[in-house]
């Protein structure tokens, strides 16, 4: 077959699945299907480069990171929403309707979605811009990041010239949750609501970041069309599904009173919907009382929105419990009577650390008030103390480990116990991710879903485990093969030489990341050496601070640690340093980028000061050795001349360099 004829095909084929699939919810083919289809296009498209257009299913992921985002001026104004608390206050819009629109007028009740609200525009068809509501008349153009979102259309069947669509972006509840069970992994702070990720994941200057996080998209406002011919705003939601849109679910209604039962269901169910909701939109239907109806400076005059107020309930404290999570540290769950409470039933709560524990005054036996933070994690408001039982005492947590026994230390910040045993069964799951993660050891092909399959199966209890692991055992596991499994041991062979740097980085000693580690490699030749070192030793070398060196001889004097050390060394694992001797020219100097470089990147120029022992800050001080200018410098600039630092171009950087 004609290339060219093969790809259109593909392209349409994929996109009659991504319809299926997120506008339809009725996908006919497996992801793994799906994945071949997209492959086969890829590889067609790197034979053709020629052939590639925007609207690509296989466009969806950028390749270079942006350097900032242009604003983007509006067509339409994005306009927000009165907000109204009481089904009183929703009665009086009514009202206000009434007295305001002569003869019959309907509503529209839609859930609000809790995201980032976007513009949309299609020319011909093909998505061409998207961009934040901003102040409603401005906003910031996040196109390439939007390309990433697999529920937005590129490409819409039977469109007009010009189409512009309103749609908020979110991130469901299982993609939050799954992010979050990845960056606690990972050692990385928790992501506070689906809102704040996604709003933050579609800021990302790396389109590449933005895919990662699995985005989606639903769509409630047809903005403008070239070809308007619709008299009701259901009718324009109808029109966007048709097109290939994700679209909001909607209910008509003949009058305010009507729309009661609509709106009580949603905050009675929207627990159970697979998106975050703070509240349910009212709109008239007829798109001509909407004209006649107008805006105020701030709102339509034609819509509300109803929030739920945070629905809180009492339950008794049944027990209190402790939890090591992946990355060590204890944290207290309070155990009480299952309540039902914004949609689904609760029987746990987080108590965050002692502190909060203390400050509650919570006691085994208590009666409690409950309240979902942010409509999803459930907390410990209060204690009901007039319904304390008299025989309870104050809670203490443990000196030492439930799960392995291993002393527990309390982080600097005194707020959190941590296990200090690089071995404990808890964090098994997060040590060995971490040991093969791209950063440390570098094993291709052991993510969490293989590593999870492995710990499950018996077959690994810790990192040293992967050493020895048998071929066919490894098959045999789901969703593995020989083929599969033949690659994992290959990899796993490999990363037998991998080096001091990136297996003192693997064993995920606090405040020992990949760049303490390489630093760390080119001070010693090899680990027996380091473990010789004292912490004197250790404050001595650049970048290696007081805190950090007391973790890393804490670390080795753990019998844990050392029995992983032995049965690495017996596996075959290099302890010697590939790393070069560290260049040390800007040794102590400080170096501030500012404005718009030409030859490197931030990211180039920071790695390069890095590399020859200096640091970058981001603020100008009579301490800062260096101000690298690019274009259209700012305020850092004006700093540095008042301050009399040395201001530097891209040329006399390089010069600096050789």
């Amino acid at each position: 077959m004609d290339a060219q004829k093969e790809i259109i095909r593909l392209r349409r084929e994929l996109e009659h699945h991504n319809k299926l699939y997120y506008v339809l919810d009725a996908p006919v083919i497996s992801d793994y299907e799906y994945d071949m289809l997209m492959q086969r296009l890829k590889a067609l498209e790197a034979e053709h480069p020629e052939l590639v257009t925007p609207d690509s299913p296989t466009q969806r992921v950028g390749g270079a990171a942006l350097s900032q985002f242009e604003p983007v001026r509006h067509q339409v104004r994005m306009e927000s929403l009165t907000d109204v608390f009481s089904y009183d206050e929703l009665l009086s819009f009514g009202e206000r309707m009434d007295a305001l629109i002569a003869g019959p007028h309907g509503y529209v009740v839609e859930p609000k979605i809790d995201g980032l609200s976007m513009s949309l525009e299609y020319e011909n068809g093909i998505f061409v811009r998207g961009a934040t509501r901003g102040d409603g008349i401005t906003g910031e153009n996040v196109t390439e990041n939007l390309r990433t979102v697999r529920s937005l259309p590129l490409r819409i069947e039977n469109a007009p010239e010009r189409l512009i669509v309103r749609g908020e972006v979110y991130m469901s509840k299982a993609v939050f949750q799954e992010l979050n069970e990845q960056r606690e992994i990972n050692g990385e702070a928790l992501l506070a609501n689906p809102r704040n990720a996604a709003a933050g994941s579609m800021r990302q200057l790396d389109p590449r970041v933005a895919a990662s996080r699995k985005l989606d998209i639903i769509c409630f406002n047809m903005q403008y069309s070239s070809d308007f011919k619709y008299e009701t705003h259901a009718e324009t939601l109808d029109a966007m599904r048709a097109m290939g849109f994700p679209v909001v679910p909607y209910k008509e209604y003949g009058d305010i009173g009507s729309c009661l039962e609509r709106i009580g269901w949603l905050g009675e169910n929207r627990g159970e919907l697979p998106y975050d909701m703070d509240g349910a939109v009212i709109k008239i239907n007829s798109l001509s009382q909407r004209e006649s109806l107008g805006s105020t400076a701030k709102a339509p005059r034609w819509a509300v929105a109803f929030k739920y107020p945070p629905e809180k309930k009492e339950s008794r404290v049944v027990d209190i419990v402790i939890q090591v999570g992946r990355t060590g540290v204890l944290t207290p769950k309070v155990i009480v009577e299952p309540v039902r409470l914004a949609g689904t039933t609760v029987s746990a709560a987080t108590l965050h650390n002692q502190d909060n524990i203390d400050r509650l005054d919570l006691r085994i036996g208590d009666t409690v008030l409950l309240q979902k933070a942010g409509e999803i994690i459930p907390e410990v408001l209060s204690v009901n103390k007039d319904k304390r039982p008299g025989n309870t005492i104050p809670f203490v947590m443990p000196a030492i480990c439930p799960e392995c026994g291993s002393p527990v230390v309390r982080d600097e910040d005194g707020a959190a116990l941590r296990c200090t045993s690089p071995e404990c069964p808890a964090q098994r799951l997060r040590n060995i991710a971490h040991f093969a993660s791209r950063e440390a050891m570098d094993i291709e092909g052991l993510g969490i879903s293989v590593c999870e399959s492995l710990i499950n199966s018996g077959l690994v209890k810790t990192a040293a485990d992967l050493y020895s692991l048998d071929k066919e055992k490894v098959a045999a596991l789901e969703r593995m093969g020989n083929k599969s499994a033949e690659n994992l041991i290959a990899a796993i062979d490999r990363s037998r030489e991998a080096g001091l740097a990136r297996l003192l980085c693997a064993f995920g000693i606090r405040q020992v990341g990949q760049k303490a580690a390489k630093v760390l490699a080119a001070y010693f030749p090899n680990l027996d050496r380091l473990m010789e070192a004292n912490t004197e030793e250790l404050t001595k070398i650049p970048d290696i601070g007081g805190i950090t060196a007391g973790f890393i001889a804490e670390w080795f004097k753990n019998p844990q640690s050392m029995h992983l050390i032995k049965r690495l060394r017996e596996a075959g694992v290099s302890f010697e340093s590939r790393e070069e001797k560290r260049d040390s020219r800007f040794a102590g100097m400080t170096f501030v980028l500012t404005g718009t470089l030409q030859k490197y990147t931030r990211d180039e120029a920071t790695a390069l000061i890095e590399s020859c022992g200096g640091k970058t800050s981001s603020s100008v001080s009579k301490k800062t050795s260096f101000v690298l200018a690019g274009e259209n410098a700012g305020s850092k600039l004006t700093k540095a001349e008042n301050l009399g630092v040395k201001v530097i171009s891209e040329e006399e950087f390089a010069d600096l360099l050789k």
